[in-house]
């Protein structure tokens, strides 16, 4: 070793890891791709296994993949159970380059562009859900190939900077899911691929560990023309042929243990590019499971829900390292619920299922579903209205349905249904990037019990002369035509930021006391009087048009433009109507009247929180399994309390009058 004060001892050497038992003329560990020969008999005993549902071209890249392709020739294949049926599995070592990205990452869904906003453009866009194959267990992508490529490098730039993975100092360790996947290429034929559904992250950070030299990739995918070494993206897999993923494989292995071969010197240059190739050369391969085949429990249904059966194993795996996030997690759950009631024929359209499924779903065909249903495509406060009416029924079939997406029991209450309605509707609204403060007004509830209670349609309310028209039937208390009002108007106010969760600053602003429910308790009130139901109304017309919503004026009754009023201090002023009525002035003395009536409305907001959060309890019992009784002592203070409240209020209230 030299004495030069440039050179250093590599006492930060990398290692490459062994993954089989290969060593070289020097004893030491080599990576050797398996020639084509090799994987014939594999190839072989899987077409022939009656577990195994692939088309052959999905079998040859399966085995051609694989890091020993003759351990797959006799290969127990397992069987995992899902609702629906089981789904058969194998589990190999792969050549990472060998596999390719999933299109969507699940985690990110919440934050994707969808066709179902009219103004979402082509970033971040969420791409169609993928079809079942009629004959093979294989998720079949629709999209063109171009977007499914940018949405594979978009998918794998997002997780290097969100989810970190040790990948190069060490080898993947925890195996990848992976699915036969089928595309439409450039030329527009199909192209069958295996793609990771479960594993991107780790998978990414492999791809990112490659450099390839140009003229290994489609030069035309490299850019800058002066460079000669490029990062590995999964949009260049993608393009190659079987063969040319082999040999760029078989490339990259020569070079860097050709690398790895030359006599160290000792220097910090030396053994970072030393460094480079060991990580590479690790992260050359991972542990994978591969579906390879599904039994439907109905043997009639083939592979129709081949698709839910995937997402539905992928649901149960995500709840380790790294759950999804609440909203992901509902977005998924959303999905699982329309697909489900689809594919039990519980739509409620009887004439066009599937276009009801795209509109609600809101990945792709949005416009011509919504046009099939008789709804204007271009307003998305319909879309929203419709997914709110849907998820909204109440029926055995379906309560029990949505409940088994949920994973839980007991009543289908409020709060269980919010979460997938919420960010179902919000795909409506996708091209605003900033949905924090409208998604949490919207999570306190943003339901009312009447939409459950009461049957309702979404009509093709999209002009003024019908949103007046729709008013008219509110005022004569017709139930289709408030729950419809209510649901319009809700979107308005909330997407345009003129009804958000309780300020901390709202009594400050107003001068009055305000009521802090959740949006769907203020929609409902709102609904109750005249004021309220001009104000939902004339929402739906200003908002669609780009204009703030205009005040209700006590004194003039009429509305009015407030002037100077922000977003928030519009909403401090309606939750105060709310609590205290339109015709109360700030710094004005109330009437006995006025009193009592305020009174009255704090104690009934006051018990309908009460309600929730003995719902939120019973929530809480049943997700944990709880089925233990509280005992008397907990629970004696509460129900005297109960029976008073109960008591006192029926001295002040009338008699119940007779139903019958």
């Amino acid at each position: 070793m030299s004495d030069n004060s440039t050179e250093i001892e590599p006492v930060g050497e990398i290692a490459v890891i062994p993954i089989t038992s290969f060593r070289n003329s020097n004893d030491a560990f080599e990576h050797r791709l398996p020639p084509v020969s090799a994987t014939e008999k594999a190839e072989t005993y899987l077409a022939g296994h009656e577990d195994v549902h692939l088309p052959d071209a999905g079998i040859r890249r399966l085995v051609q993949g694989a890091v020993d392709p003759q351990s797959l020739d006799g290969i127990r294949v397992e069987q995992h159970r899902v609702e629906t049926g089981w789904l058969m599995v194998i589990s190999y070592r792969a050549y990472s380059p060998m596999i390719s990205l999933a299109i969507e990452n699940d985690r990110l869904l919440a934050e994707a562009s969808y066709a179902a906003d009219p103004r979402a453009g082509g970033s971040r866009k969420a791409l169609a859900m993928p079809e079942p194959h009629p004959e093979y267990a294989a998720l079949v992508h629709p999209d063109d190939h171009q977007d499914i490529l940018e949405s594979v490098d978009r998918s794998a730039k997002r997780v290097l900077t969100d989810n970190p993975q040790e990948v190069g100092e060490r080898l993947v360790e925890r195996p990848l899911m992976l699915v036969p996947s089928i595309f439409r290429s450039e030329t527009g034929e199909p192209t069958v691929d295996i793609t990771a559904v479960d594993g991107n992250c780790r998978l990414s950070f492999c791809f990112s560990r490659m450099k390839v030299q140009r003229g290994w990739v489609d030069d035309s995918l490299i850019g800058d023309a002066s460079k000669e070494v490029v990062k590995l993206l999964p949009s260049h897999l993608m393009r190659m042929t079987l063969s040319t993923r082999r040999e760029l494989v078989r490339k990259v292995i020569k070079r860097d243990h050709k690398r790895l071969a030359e006599a160290r010197t000792g220097t910090s240059a030396d053994l970072k590019s030393r460094n480079e190739a060991a990580m590479t050369l690790n992260a050359m391969t991972v542990p994978a499971q591969v579906i390879v085949g599904y039994s439907d429990d109905d043997p009639a249904r083939g592979m129709q829900r081949f698709p839910a059966a995937v997402r539905a194993l992928l649901m149960r795996m995500n709840v380790g390292n790294k759950p999804f996030e609440v909203g992901a997690q509902n977005a998924v759950t959303a999905e699982e619920i329309i697909n489900g009631l689809y594919e039990e024929g519980l739509l409620e359209d009887g004439s066009s299922p599937q276009a009801l499924r795209d509109a609600l779903i809101g990945r792709g065909n949005v416009a011509a579903a919504m046009q099939q249903l008789g709804l204007e495509p271009h307003l998305p406060d319909l879309r929203f209205a419709l997914v709110m009416q849907q998820l909204t029924r109440k029926s055995p079939s379906f309560n029990t349905l949505v409940k088994s997406k949920l994973h839980t029991a007991g009543n289908l209450v409020n709060s269980r249904r919010n979460g997938p309605i919420v960010e179902l509707g919000l795909r409506s609204y996708s091209a605003n990037r900033d949905l924090r403060s409208v998604r949490s007004a919207l999570e306190t509830v943003c339901l009312w019990q009447d939409l459950v209670d009461t049957s309702w349609t979404v009509e093709n309310i999209d002009s003024d002369e019908k949103v007046d028209d729709l008013l008219a039937r509110a005022e004569q208390k017709e139930d289709q035509a408030l729950l419809l009002l209510g649901a319009l108007g809700m979107v308005a106010l909330v997407m345009s930021g003129h009804l958000l969760a309780a300020a901390g600053s709202a009594e400050a602003i107003t001068g009055t006391t305000i009521a802090r429910t959740g949006v769907g308790h203020i929609i409902k009130s709102l609904l109750t009087t005249e004021e309220g139901r001009a104000i939902l109304a004339d929402a739906v017309k200003r908002v669609r048009a780009g204009r703030a919503p205009r005040w209700w004026d006590a004194e003039k009754r009429d509305l009015v433009e407030p002037e100077g009023w922000k977003g928030s201090t519009y909403n401090a002023h309606l939750r105060s109507a709310v609590r205290n009525g339109f015709a109360v002035k700030v710094g004005k003395g109330k009437t006995t009247a006025e009193k009592e009536s305020g009174a009255l409305t704090l104690f009934q907001e006051q018990l309908v929180d009460a309600v929730y959060r003995l719902q939120d309890l019973s929530v809480m019992r049943e997700e944990h399994g709880t089925s233990d009784l509280l005992s008397w002592a907990e629970v004696e203070a509460s129900f005297k309390q109960i029976g008073k409240l109960e008591a006192n209020l029926r001295r002040m209230s009338e008699p119940m009058p007779d139903t019958w």
